[in-house]
């Protein structure tokens, strides 16, 4: 919610078309600054070199609270550790609950839920604020106390919102899986963090089938000693069932239902700007899953420059974006999970669906979320890439999806969107409008394509309304985001794939991984690759050493082309070793500890070949025992124990027995050069015999990769023709 919504927070619906967000903050920039820019590049150069103007332009436009005023915006630009907002005190649990009353006062639902059995719930914004207050007092009553970790392991359900909300809104420390995690990569996250009490679901359904969870609760309980209080929810019914010690535990239904004055009384803590929110995990290639700490204000304020003004996410309450319905499809092992939350911070009615998008494995079904969408009267439709290039291939005809002409943008994320997919969409919704609002004049539908990471909870390059769409291409670099391509001499490129950098600090950047002496994992993960200093300075130019070095991203970016320059910007996958499967990240380390552990394999190694929008092709290379064959049932063995450790996502499109797996002098295994000779990268620039252990092993995977790039190149023809 802008500074100027509250007072017309009860007005009646707009008669006209929604004004698009991004104008609106244009238009307060002018009106309270002073300022205007003639063009998009313009005033996002200003907001990447005029760092701590654009910040305060974001609280003031926002009109963040705090019950004592801030001392500056960014206290010294040093990437990591700059202090943001010294002084501000602030609480996530706030932002969101400061809309409870003029949201019911205008009629609308907080959160709408539907899971894949069809059982729908609904909950109003005075609802929400008593189950979190009540759930809040419950915690506090267990002796969870500011810095106190809460952990999750429920599905994209209301009560996750709830818990998270009680549990940040007294000091807490939030951290989510998902249930579909099996119990080792559950563990390899919590374990870290050492939480004092775990909310668990007793199982969940998902393309068709019930999964009873609480055998894997309680293996989660026996394995986190430092678990004093245990809360299950019952989302199968099966809790009672179950004959284990944790199904005596307390029920989540119990501890929200407290009604009285201390509910009625209930208000968030005002925390410090910086104060812990939740932990997520983003696997690295070596080691364990990276703790990623961030905090309550950096988080809040992206979130909301990001959902607002580039995503064009309104206030539902608000006359411009009267009745707005946000709707972005995840689970909760997926920081579009934490995005789908940040609904609530805006005011804004928040979609829920929890299941399978594409139906059963006996009966997939690619119009269940439009169906939903349609009937639902979703306003903003988001998903992962994976989810629309599905559709497509399974032929949907969103006309026969029921009125989805509420719907006036898309969103993805995940994975580069291609063209195809893309303009296949547009078409879809030329005809819907074609058939649902005949005789009326309807624009292109607008896709707000993102690309960012769960490192830094936000957006690196995204969407704006006002700028021209090619199927694709996202339209820009974020606002504050001093994003560039690098080329391997560390210069900033236009039109060339590079590195993608960030050279000035966000306020969403960690505060720390948890655990990390001397912040060596965070150092190590994003700002070591490029010299302290180098393109430190804002606008451009090298700063001092003691700036520190810019965060390297992971991801190949092209910003313009060569022909045309312009604002657009292509992904083309993954720079490193990190698996990117149907949006979701894992570390090959994690998959190594699941396939290792099987007694026939001595070693292994994964790359992940998603580039461009191409569908993901992970092959598997194994390493076995003398006088095993990856047969049938060996492949079987490996993926079982895959599924079990990681998830059925991670499981590989094809295996490879092979006779060694490649490893630099120092034993590491060479991932990143056995992915880009499989991209076409000349075995030359990618590969150095000479620091290789074993350069005779080299030969196959060149073949290898010849194969495979053939291959690629037929099935490329082949859909061309």
């Amino acid at each position: 919610m802008n500074a100027s919504s509250t007072s017309h927070a009860q007005g009646a619906p707009s008669a006209t078309p929604f004004l698009p967000q991004i104008r609106l903050y244009q238009d307060w920039l002018k009106a309270n600054r002073g300022l205007s820019f003639d063009t998009y590049n313009a005033l996002w150069q200003w907001s990447i070199t005029d760092i701590d103007a654009f910040w305060q332009s974001m609280w003031d436009y926002f009109d963040l609270q705090s019950p004592t005023p801030h001392t500056q915006v960014l206290a010294q630009n040093v990437m990591p550790g700059g202090q943001w907002f010294s002084g501000a005190q602030v609480n996530y649990a706030h932002q969101v609950l400061r809309h409870v009353k003029p949201a019911h006062a205008a009629g609308f639902m907080a959160v709408i839920c539907r899971n894949e059995k069809g059982q729908h719930c609904e909950m109003s914004w005075p609802e929400l604020s008593q189950q979190v207050a009540s759930l809040a007092l419950h915690l506090k009553a267990q002796g969870v106390e500011p810095g106190d970790r809460v952990a999750a392991y429920l599905p994209n359900i209301p009560e996750a919102m709830i818990a998270f909300l009680a549990t940040v809104s007294i000091g807490g420390v939030w951290s989510i899986c998902a249930p579909d995690m099996g119990t080792l990569a559950v563990l390899d996250r919590f374990k870290q963090i050492e939480p004092k009490v775990l909310i668990a679901v007793d199982g969940v359904s998902y393309g068709g089938r019930d999964h009873d969870r609480m055998c894997v609760v309680q293996e989660l309980v026996d394995a986190l000693p430092t678990v004093q209080h245990v809360i299950i929810h019952d989302n199968l019914g099966t809790a009672d069932l179950a004959s284990n010690e944790v199904a005596s535990a307390v029920r989540m239904a119990q501890t929200t239902q407290q009604q009285g004055e201390a509910v009625e009384a209930f208000e968030p803590m005002w925390l410090p700007f910086d104060h812990p929110l939740w932990i997520v995990y983003s696997s690295g290639t070596t080691g364990l899953p990276k703790p990623i700490v961030h905090g309550h204000g950096g988080t809040v304020i992206v979130a909301l420059a990001l959902k607002i003004v580039h995503n064009d996410i309104g206030c539902s309450y608000h006359p411009n974006s009267w009745g707005e319905r946000y709707h972005w499809y995840s689970s909760t092992g997926w920081v579009m999970w934490n995005a789908q939350l940040g609904g609530l911070l805006n005011g804004t009615t928040c979609i829920l669906y929890d299941g399978n998008p594409g139906g059963s494995k006996d009966n997939p079904d690619w119009g269940t979320l439009w169906r939903f969408a349609a009937e639902m009267k979703v306003t903003f439709f988001g998903a992962g890439a994976a989810f629309f290039a599905n559709c497509q291939k399974a032929g949907v005809d969103l006309t026969q999806c029921g009125d989805l002409s509420s719907i006036r943008a898309l969103g993805t994320t995940g994975s580069p969107l291609s063209p195809e997919t893309q303009n296949w969409g547009t078409a879809q919704f030329r005809a819907v409008a074609k058939a649902y609002t005949p005789g009326h004049a309807v624009p292109d539908i607008w896709w707000c394509n993102i690309s960012g990471g769960t490192d830094f909870c936000g957006a690196f390059i995204g969407g704006n309304r006002e700028l021209p769409q090619e199927a694709g291409v996202m339209q820009c670099r974020l606002l504050g985001c001093a994003v560039e391509a690098w080329n391997e001499a560390g210069d900033p490129v236009l039109g060339e794939v590079g590195e993608l950098v960030c050279t000035q600090p966000i306020p969403s950047m960690p505060l720390y991984f948890w655990g990390d002496t001397g912040n060596a994992r965070y150092l190590a993960s994003y700002f070591e690759m490029y010299p302290a200093g180098h393109g430190r300075k804002p606008g451009g130019g090298d700063a001092g050493p003691e700036t520190g070095g810019v965060w390297r991203h992971g991801d190949w970016l092209r910003i313009g082309t060569q022909e045309a320059g312009g604002e657009g910007c292509v992904i083309f996958g993954r720079s490193d070793a990190t698996i990117n499967r149907h949006g979701l990240r894992m570390g090959t380390s994690e998959l190594y500890s699941a396939v290792e552990a099987l007694p026939e394999v001595m070693d292994s190694m994964v790359v992940d070949l998603e580039y461009l929008g191409r569908e993901s092709y992970m092959p598997l290379f194994v390493v076995l025992r003398p006088g095993t064959t990856l047969d049938a049932a060996m492949q079987a063995k490996i993926n079982n124990a895959i599924k079990v450790a990681l998830s059925p996502r991670f499981t590989p499109n094809e295996m490879f027995q092979v006779a060694e797996i490649p490893r630099t002098l120092s034993g590491k295994k060479q991932e990143l050069p056995i992915k880009k000779l499989m991209l076409g990268h000349p075995q030359e620039k990618v590969v150095n015999k000479d620091a290789m252990a074993n350069p005779a092993c080299l030969d196959w995977y060149v073949a290898l990769a010849k194969a495979h790039l053939a291959k690629t190149a037929q099935v490329l023809e082949n859909d061309d023709a």
